[in-house]
């Protein structure tokens, strides 16, 4: 691929509306972009989606900048790769870390795609021109949710996902209901129950739900196949597939009816194919996760969800949601309840550089000369 130089930048933005859960709240966003440069002066972009503090999973941004800067990145210059394909077996060395892994992915493969002068969905298969949207209400309280829906409703979003815990689940749920007699719902629980809320969770069945998204603990699998067999609701998994293993124990044990596939979450490009060729064997519906994220790792769920087998709406909303300025050149939106999939090469957008140099709050550039 002759890669010249890789840069980094972390960048900070705060949410125009803060993102609540049971977990705790987002009031701002951090991200590392990664911009992998070849010998032409072609650039790749991606973009590493830990948060600051380790709630959601074991990395932070402070860890993935170091796995980054000491591990990943010396071995992709130092080794060089052929094609992209090659770095699962480059990076074997390194345990998890996946979001590091799947940011570094990201920017290799959007230039691989530039290289080829291809969409970078195409590479996969990818032959959709659309994308299904789906909208996330995190709010603290119900008046806040219902706001929510009807502010997003105007875009005609294809689903709502709603963040719920065991002190506010059957009341928002109800309330919504109640406005919205067959909007297309979900909940998201965050893995906030456990088995000994099975009766309580029975009565989420009554709510008419799409899914039900990680009620049991993070690392689960066979709780939640024993919960699956008790309630009518289908289970999603999401924190629970953190790889292709992962995904194939879930299937064998009946953990789940619907799988979210996080590119970030499963360490990029390979995996997140892998475990989505798995599932349309499987018969089993996957849909694209998101992770808060700005619009370069947007753009690259747009293409992972161009794939056939992502059939149910994601986590795929306009720039505008979060931010008074993406870092993505024209800015992604949803009209209709869809995202139109660009087809230009690579990502199929432009970075707008003076829009990253204003959010950027510090850089570092490692070249291949420094390792040969």
């Amino acid at each position: 691929m002759d890669i010249e130089s890789i840069n980094l930048y972390l960048i900070q933005s705060p949410l125009k509306t803060p993102f609540t859960t049971h977990l705790g709240t987002v009031a701002e966003r951090e991200a590392i972009i990664l911009e992998t440069r070849d010998r032409e002066g072609r650039c790749g972009f991606g973009e590493a989606d830990p948060f600051s503090s380790p709630w959601y999973t074991e990395e932070t941004i402070t860890t993935c900048w170091h796995i980054l800067c000491d591990f990943l990145i010396p071995l992709v210059l130092r080794k060089g790769i052929p094609t992209p394909d090659q770095l699962d077996t480059l990076w074997s060395v390194v345990r998890g870390n996946h979001m590091a892994k799947s940011g570094l992915s990201q920017s290799i493969w959007d230039l691989y795609a530039r290289q080829k002068d291809v969409y970078l969905g195409k590479l996969f298969g990818a032959d959709n021109k659309k994308v299904a949207s789906g909208a996330v209400i995190a709010a603290s309280h119900i008046d806040q949710a219902l706001d929510q829906i009807e502010r997003f409703s105007a875009s005609g979003y294809q689903r709502y996902k709603i963040k719920i815990s065991r002190s506010m689940d059957v009341k928002v749920l109800q309330a919504i209901r109640d406005r919205y007699p067959d909007l297309p719902l979900m909940a998201d629980a965050n893995a906030s129950y456990t088995l000994a809320d099975l009766d309580h969770l029975r009565q989420l069945d009554d709510f008419n739900l799409l899914m039900l998204e990680q009620p049991l603990a993070c690392n689960d699998l066979t709780e939640h196949a024993l919960l699956q067999r008790k309630i009518h609701t289908p289970i999603c998994l999401d924190e629970s597939i953190g790889s292709l293993n992962d995904a194939k124990a879930a299937i064998k044990l009946g953990s789940c009816r619907i799988v979210n596939i996080k590119m970030a979450r499963v360490g990029g490009w390979s995996p997140a194919v892998h475990i989505h060729n798995l599932c349309l064997r499987a018969g089993i519906p996957v849909w694209c996760g998101g992770m808060i994220e700005f619009g370069i790792s947007k753009a690259h769920n747009i293409a992972l969800a161009a794939l056939r087998g992502f059939t149910l709406p994601g986590d795929l909303f306009s720039s505008s949601r979060y931010w008074s300025e993406d870092i993505v050149e024209p800015e992604i939106t949803v009209r209709n309840g869809y995202i139109r999939v660009p087809d230009g090469p690579g990502i199929g957008f432009e970075v707008n550089r003076k829009r990253l140099a204003e959010l950027k709050q510090r850089s570092k550039s490692f070249h291949r000369s420094d390792f040969h």
